[in-house]
């Protein structure tokens, strides 16, 4: 009795988490609702037939590259129309991707599947997944968005979102033997630790100067030059106030920094210092059209923010539309692209705590 108590309150716990997304877990979803319901199941569900049953279904999108593709939500039960369709996926390998948390986030699904439960198939999964992080990573040290795509800034060296920063984190916590990798083979581990120090190498070879100065990093590089490149329509070369805060945080994280790890900190501390905005916040109203909309407006005892895109050599915020034209005013482009993407960020905050905390144990 008291193991089926136990069963019970584990998929209310899966079911009330799914109820805060406000849709019934087992239908589909979007994406980022599986994103943000992984990490909160506890280990007590990952014993139950339902934490299998979702394994499986994470077992059946693994691309023979051993990556995922994105925009999959995992829980949904499946028709044996829709599983033959996603076995047929498995070799559209062009889909494996390390963005928008895909891969990382389902290596680390069937790696608690794996502890709960030692079914092999699911630690053979694990390892093919990291497997494929390897085999996406550069020469350079640098990601990829997508591997293997031959062309398109899906090529590119990408922090955008976080892709190759979450990568990296996962990395450590391979080669770490941290919960849930603690059956990682040492082999798999050194080669983590290799993979880790790489993308290190490559962060620092990435980060942009400008007369002579580090500054910080553009939300992509090209994986040949390093330098700043374009992705989408309205992501033009820039030096990036959202993704270059997640960057510095890794490093700030780093054991016994290197001169080349503290210059990079230092340089681009100091920027964004340089670049925060004072006395602006967002105003929401409603528009003609009925639709909730923002404006920027100055404000007195606000938080600093800081622009998703700054140019290059001037260091001035810009806004793009799906036009590609760069524009100074957040209010200059269209309602789709000024509510569906983050222009504004409060993230340096985080990150300049962060730095005086370092700052004091590295005893500088």
């Amino acid at each position: 009795m008291k193991q089926l108590f136990y069963l019970c309150l584990c998929l209310v716990n899966f079911a009330s988490l799914a109820a805060q997304e406000n849709a019934d877990y087992k239908a589909k979803q979007p994406y980022n609702n599986w994103v943000k319901l992984a990490p909160k199941l506890d280990d007590a569900f990952f014993q139950t037939q339902e934490a299998r049953r979702i394994a499986d279904n994470v077992l059946l999108y693994q691309q023979t590259t051993g990556g995922w593709p994105k925009n999959i939500f995992m829980p949904a039960e499946l028709t044996q129309e829709e599983r033959t369709a996603v076995i047929a996926s498995q070799n559209n390998v062009n889909e494996s991707t390390i963005d928008n948390s895909a891969t990382g986030t389902e290596i680390r699904y069937l790696a608690r599947t794996y502890l709960a439960t030692h079914d092999e198939k699911y630690k053979k999964a694990v390892l093919n997944g990291i497997q494929y992080l390897f085999n996406a990573q550069y020469t350079n040290g640098g990601w990829p968005q997508f591997y293997p795509r031959p062309k398109g800034y899906y090529t590119h060296i990408t922090y955008n979102d976080n892709a190759m920063i979450n990568v990296m984190n996962l990395l450590r916590e391979v080669y770490e033997k941290q919960a849930p990798y603690t059956f990682i083979p040492e082999e798999v581990c050194k080669q983590a630790r290799q993979a880790f120090d790489k993308g290190i190498g490559c962060i620092l070879n990435t980060q942009v100067r400008q007369n002579g100065k580090l500054t910080v990093w553009c939300a992509q590089h090209d994986r040949e030059t390093l330098l700043p490149a374009k992705a989408r329509a309205y992501e033009l070369p820039s030096l990036s106030g959202q993704e270059s805060d997640d960057i510095v945080l890794l490093l700030l994280s780093l054991p016994n920094p290197s001169p080349e790890v503290i210059a990079s900190i230092e340089g681009a501390v100091a920027w964004f210092k340089e670049v925060q905005i004072n006395g602006l916040a967002k105003a929401y109203f409603t528009n003609d059209a009925g639709e909730k909309d923002y404006r920027m407006v100055t404000c007195t005892d606000c938080e600093p923010l800081w622009a998703r895109f700054y140019e290059l050599n001037t260091n001035r915020p810009f806004f793009c539309d799906r036009d590609g034209i760069k524009r100074y005013n957040l209010s200059e482009i269209g309602y789709e692209r000024r509510n569906g993407y983050s222009w504004y960020n409060n993230a340096g905050i985080k990150l300049l705590k962060k730095y005086e905390q370092w700052r004091k144990v590295n005893g500088r």
